[in-house]
């Protein structure tokens, strides 16, 4: 029910998906990566994107950091942004999801990764490479118990934020300027409760992830109907279906300039949905790269969104997209 895209910036704002088991509920937020303010006023990016993450971050009960391993630019460090929030933050358990482990030829860098990201420390305690190496082979061999965990002490001088008073409130505004200072020293945060290594193509491997969220949910009512998805209206999972296949073919900025309509959203009959998105482009160039040589692009980014549609309504889905110039 959300958009996955390789380019920066897919999520646009704040989303929950929804996943029930037996009397268990548990409520993903999906959020836009954590930047500052200055790349938003840079880029003229929407204030969603620096806002939502650490609204999302306070209402959470869990805060999993996710980090491609394949990336060799950004997987051995955390960014500043990310490790500033968890120390303002530091009152809600976090986890460590080490993704695409299968696109890492070499696994035993993956010890080398988990030490650099934790600072050697995990759930309070220092981590051995023995313990470690065994602890992966039973995650590949599906054979790990997983639980809740204790909290982590609080981070040796760095101060632990309030929560924010207000959704309009600005990052980093619960640190003083040592504390950001020092952040900007560290690599790792030695706070992390639990540790995961998976690849979220391998359904076994997101199942044991999976598996330690409904073992940790709180007791409480459902907030959400057992049959609820996510709180996306069915027209936001539609432009979210279309901007994801935007993302993957056209190149470098021309997808972010890019602004979409629903036009129609009819119910058949016989069930099967009928969907006219018109979509709007400001320069003449975008328009011919967006409908491609005899509208390949378009048809194609129409056939395969309304694929991915008809897989989440389950219902044939009829997908029609145009193209007009913005004035």
């Amino acid at each position: 029910v959300f958009a996955v895209s390789k380019k920066v910036h897919t999520t646009r704002s704040q989303a929950q998906g929804i996943f029930t088991e037996d009397d268990t509920q548990i409520v993903v937020l999906d959020t836009p990566g954590l930047i500052n303010a200055s790349k938003v006023k840079r880029h003229q990016l929407e204030r969603s994107l620096l806002v939502d993450p650490w609204i999302s971050v306070r209402e959470a009960d869990l805060v999993l950091v996710v980090v491609d391993v394949s990336d060799r630019w950004t997987r051995n460090k955390l960014g500043f942004e990310v490790l500033s929030c968890l120390a303002q933050n530091q009152h809600i358990p976090a986890a460590l999801v080490l993704n695409k482990v299968d696109l890492l030829k070499n696994k035993s860098m993956l010890l080398d990764i988990t030490v650099e990201l934790t600072e050697g420390i995990v759930n309070g305690k220092k981590l051995e490479v023995r313990s470690a190496v065994q602890r992966f082979c039973e995650w590949e061999s599906g054979d790990v118990e997983v639980g809740v965990t204790s909290p982590c002490p609080r981070v040796p001088g760095v101060k632990s934020g309030t929560a924010f008073a207000s959704p309009a409130a600005l990052p980093n505004e619960g640190l003083c300027k040592e504390d950001l200072r020092k952040l900007r020293d560290k690599q790792g945060w030695p706070c992390f409760q639990d540790v995961f290594m998976l690849s979220a193509i391998d359904s076994e491997e997101v199942e044991t992830l999976k598996r330690y969220l409904v073992v940790g949910a709180k007791p409480g009512p459902w907030k959400y109907h057992s049959g609820v998805l996510t709180d996306q209206s069915p027209e936001e999972i539609c432009t979210s279906a279309v901007r994801e296949r935007l993302l993957e073919y056209l190149p470098q900025e021309v997808p972010y300039n890019v602004s979409q309509t629903v036009e129609m959203w009819h119910e058949n009959d016989n069930g099967a949905l009928d969907i006219m998105v018109k979509l709007y482009v400001t320069k003449e160039n975008h328009l011919k790269m967006l409908i491609g040589q005899g509208g390949h692009m378009i048809g194609r980014i129409a056939r395969e969104a309304g694929q991915d549609l008809m897989n989440v309504f389950r219902c044939e889905v009829k997908l029609k997209l145009s193209v007009k110039m913005k004035k």
